[in-house]
């Protein structure tokens, strides 16, 4: 819990998601009743091999995502890149001696919940998929011209880094980047 104040106090317990609540005092002295979610963060992959990144085109009984990178929710007591490589493995089979964090960020005010991305190269299957039961994952190797439109598009999960691919074009770094996830 890094964002939800200490004097708050949870007023519901979901399954994914938690409920706080707290006093606020405002500018002009009154006060109200602020509210804030909290769930478990969350772990993401970029998984290369060769000139190759591999997404996930996924389903699960609510929606289907045509291109997401590989990922989920962070147990407790676990570590952002213990979380990455355990999902990777279930995920998709593989796993990487080759690992970087890219980037961790909160994506909404309200919302106690950091997304880490990573990277993984050389990627190695070693096994097949383990699947949790609420999922159907496909594996689709792609250029990194065919993985910048895949994850640009609006269907894509993840507008985090569409919006930084799409940042990277029009700053004219997107050739670094490419460099960046195939060292």
């Amino acid at each position: 819990m890094g964002k939800i104040p200490k004097q708050a106090k949870k007023v519901f317990t979901g399954e994914i998601f938690d409920v706080y609540q707290w006093e606020q005092k405002l500018f002009d002295n009154s006060t109200a009743t602020f509210e804030m979610l909290n769930r478990a963060d969350t772990a993401l992959v970029i998984a290369t091999k060769g000139d190759k990144i591999y997404l996930a085109k996924e389903e699960q009984p609510t929606k289907k995502m045509p291109h997401t990178l590989f990922g989920g929710r962070i147990e407790k007591g676990e570590k952002p890149l213990e979380a990455a490589k355990r999902e990777l493995l279930e995920e998709s089979g593989m796993v990487s001696n080759d690992w970087e964090l890219m980037h961790s960020y909160q994506p909404l005010h309200k919302l106690d919940w950091e997304i880490s991305y990573f990277i993984a190269r050389d990627c190695e299957k070693i096994q097949k998929q383990n699947l949790d039961a609420g999922e159907k994952i496909e594996i689709l190797g792609y250029s990194f011209e065919e993985f910048f439109t895949a994850m640009t598009k609006d269907t894509t999960y993840g507008h985090w880094l569409a919006f930084y691919l799409l940042k990277l074009k029009s700053e004219g770094k997107l050739e670094d980047f490419r460099k960046k996830i195939f060292k």
